[in-house]
C-alpha cells in the first residue's frame, strides 16, 4: 500500500511515538478489506509499539479503530481508507494515540477536555477533498483528548449506501449524535465554539483585551500576511484578525503561476504563511469576524474594529484585506439545495457525483477547468455560459470541447434550480436569443461564477466603496479614511491574482509605515513591538 517514500516517512514519524497503540480491523471479504490488512499490517511493522489485528466486530467493515493500549478510550475509527489528502491525518491521529502531544493552543484544548457529552460524530470525506483533512483531524483529536467525544471517519468511496441514505452531496459532511451537524469546511476552534456555550464570550474577551496595535490587519489571505510581514519587520506591534487563516488558499489546490515556485498547493502555501507570521511574531486572531469599523477622528488616533460577538480591537493603523468569496447565482432553489446537489467546489465534492449528469455554471477559467475536472469522473457535464461566448483561456476551451461527455451551452441564462426528495433533478435555463426555455435533467449542479467582496460590514463606516462593493484604493493602497489601507481581492486592484494580492499586500504595509512615521500617536500608547511587556 505504501511506496518506499512513504513508508520512511511514516516510520520517521513513529519514533515520536511514547506509548503503545493498537490497529484493530473489522474486515470483510472485499478488496477494499484486503487493501486495509495490508495497510495496517505495514504500519505495524514498522515501529514496535503498533500491533495491529484483525478480528474486530465492528458494522462497518473495512474499518479500524485506532486506540492507546494503556487507554482503550482514547481511540479513533476509521471506516474505508485514509490515503490521498487523508493520509496525513492517519499520521497524526497515530501520533496522538500514542501519547506525542498535538500543536494545539493550550487553552483550546481545555476547552476541548471540557465538553460534555456523549457527542457522537460521523464525518464523511472523498480522498480528493483538500478541505476534508481539517475536520478529519479536529475531530480526531477531540475523540482523542475527551471520553465523552468519539469519532468515526468515514471514506465515502466506500460507502456509497451511506452516501445515498443520507443524501450526502458534498463533503466534508459532518453528523452529531446521528443529525446533521455542518457541511463545509471547519476547524477545531470553529466546532468547539458550536459546542461550548461559552465560547463566543471567551473569545469577546480576549480580543478586548489587547493592547492597541500600531498596525492591525483585518484579513488572514495572501494580502494581509504579506502585508504583517512587512510591517512586523518593521518593528511595529502588528496583528492579523481573520474570519478563516489563508482565506480562499484553503480551497486552492494547483497553484502553477507563483514566481520562484514552480508548484504547490493552497493548504501547502497556509501552512508556510503561518510558519512565516509565526516566525515574526505576528499576534494571529482567527475566527475573528469583523463586524463595524469606527474609525478614528484625526490623525494619529486609534481605529477601533467591533467583531462578532461584542469583542474590539483598536489600531493606529488598519489595513483592510477581507479578500471575496464565491459569488452566488442567485437563483430559486440554489439555498435550498445547497450541499444538495448545488456545489461550489469540484475537487471536494465532485467524487460524489460519480457517473452521475451535473452542470457547470460558469465560463470563465475557474468554471472551464471545473468542468475539464469533472468530466473524468462523472457520467456527463453541461457548461452553461450566460455571455455569448466562453471567456476561458483557448488552451481550455480547446481540451473542453475535446471531451466526449461534454456539451457546452452559450447565451444560457440559469433560471432556476429544481429538486425532489431533498436534493437537486434539474436545472432551468433560457435562450437569451430566441427567449425559449428549456428543462436540464441532472443531478448536481457546480456554482464557477466568479467572486464578491468581503466588504459588506464597511457600508456605514465611511470607507469609499466602488459600485460592485470594492474598497476603493489608490496606487499606494490608501483609503480616502486616513490612516485606512486596503489590499487584496476585497478592493478595486484589477487581476485578482495570489501574487498581486501580496504585492499590493506589501505596498498598503509601506504606506502604512510611512504613514504612522509622519503622525503623531495620540488618543493613548501604542507598545512597538521591540518594547518590554
Amino acid at each position: 500500500m505504501l511506496d518506499a517514500n512513504l513508508t520512511q516517512q511514516l516510520k520517521s514519524y513513529l519514533e515520536n511515538l511514547r506509548e503503545p497503540i493498537e490497529l484493530i480491523a473489522s474486515l470483510d471479504d472485499s478488496e477494499k478489506s484486503a487493501q486495509t490488512r495490508e495497510l495496517l499490517t505495514e504500519i505495524a511493522g514498522l515501529h514496535p509499539k503498533v500491533t495491529a489485528s484483525f478480528d474486530g466486530d465492528n458494522e462497518r467493515k473495512p474499518s479500524f479503530e485506532i486506540r492507546n493500549a494503556n487507554n482503550p478510550q482514547r481511540s479513533v475509527r476509521f471506516a474505508g481508507l485514509p490515503m490521498g489528502h487523508e493520509f496525513t491525518s492517519l499520521v497524526l491521529t497515530l501520533l496522538w494515540a500514542g501519547g506525542h502531544p498535538p500543536k494545539v493552543d493550550s487553552e483550546l484544548l481545555e476547552q476541548v477536555r471540557g465538553l460534555t457529552g456523549p457527542l457522537d460524530f460521523e464525518m464523511y470525506f472523498s480522498l480528493s477533498c483538500h478541505n476534508c483533512p481539517d475536520v478529519v483531524q479536529a475531530l480526531a483529536l477531540m475523540a482523542l483528548e475527551n471520553p465523552n467525544v468519539t469519532a468515526t471517519l468515514i471514506e465515502g468511496g466506500a460507502y456509497q449506501n451511506e452516501i445515498d441514505a443520507r443524501q450526502v452531496m458534498g463533503v466534508p459532511a459532518t453528523f452529531l449524535n446521528g443529525e446533521p451537524f455542518y457541511n463545509g469546511k471547519m476547524e477545531l476552534a470553529e466546532i468547539v465554539a458550536r459546542l461550548d456555550s461559552g465560547a463566543s464570550e471567551k473569545a469577546a474577551a480576549r480580543l478586548t483585551a489587547q493592547e492597541p496595535f500600531e498596525v492591525l490587519i483585518i484579513g488572514g489571505g495572501p494580502a494581509g500576511v504579506a502585508s504583517a510581514i512587512y510591517t512586523a519587520r518593521k518593528g511595529f506591534r502588528t496583528g492579523i484578525a481573520t474570519e478563516r487563516f489563508g482565506g480562499q488558499l484553503n480551497d486552492t489546490l494547483g497553484i502553477e503561476n507563483l514566481p520562484g515556485t514552480e508548484y504547490t498547493e493552497g493548504p501547502r502555501l497556509v501552512t508556510d504563511l503561518k510558519t512565516q507570521v509565526d516566525a515574526n511574531a505576528i499576534e494571529l486572531m482567527n475566527l475573528a469576524f469583523a463586524e463595524r469599523l469606527e474609525p478614528a477622528t484625526q490623525k494619529g488616533a486609534l481605529h477601533t474594529v467591533h467583531f462578532a460577538g461584542g469583542g474590539t480591537l483598536k489600531a493606529r493603523a488598519l489595513i483592510l484585506a477581507t479578500g471575496a468569496r464565491w459569488r452566488n447565482l442567485g437563483v430559486p432553489g440554489e439555498t435550498e439545495y445547497r450541499n444538495k446537489g448545488v456545489a461550489y467546489c469540484p475537487h471536494c465534492d465532485g467524487p460524489l457525483f460519480k457517473g452521475k449528469r451535473i452542470a457547470v455554471v460558469g465560463g470563465g477559467n475557474s468554471g472551464v477547468e471545473a468542468a475539464i475536472d469533472l468530466a473524468q469522473i462523472v457520467g456527463h457535464v453541461t457548461l452553461i455560459e450566460f455571455d455569448h461566448q466562453l471567456r476561458a483561456d483557448k488552451v481550455l476551451q480547446d481540451k473542453l470541447r475535446s471531451m466526449a461527455n461534454v456539451d457546452v451551452l452559450v447565451s444560457a441564462q440559469t433560471t432556476e434550480i429544481t429538486g425532489a426528495d431533498g436534493k437537486v433533478n434539474a436545472l432551468k435555463w433560457k435562450d437569451r436569443n430566441s427567449g425559449e426555455e428549456h428543462t436540464l435533467a441532472l443531478e448536481g449542479v457546480f456554482i464557477q461564477i466568479g467572486l464578491v467582496p468581503n466588504s459588506e460590514w464597511l457600508k456605514d463606516s465611511g470607507i469609499e466603496l466602488s459600485q460592485h462593493g470594492e474598497i476603493v484604493t489608490d496606487a499606494r493602497g490608501a483609503t480616502n479614511l486616513p490612516g485606512v489601507f486596503g489590499a487584496g481581492d476585497t478592493t478595486t486592484v484589477p487581476y485578482k491574482q495570489i501574487v498581486i494580492a501580496m504585492g499590493q499586500g506589501s505596498t498598503a504595509a509601506l504606506s502604512a509605515f510611512d504613514y504612522l512615521i509622519r503622525n503623531t500617536a495620540i488618543d493613548g500608547e501604542v507598545r512597538p513591538a521591540n518594547a518590554a511587556a
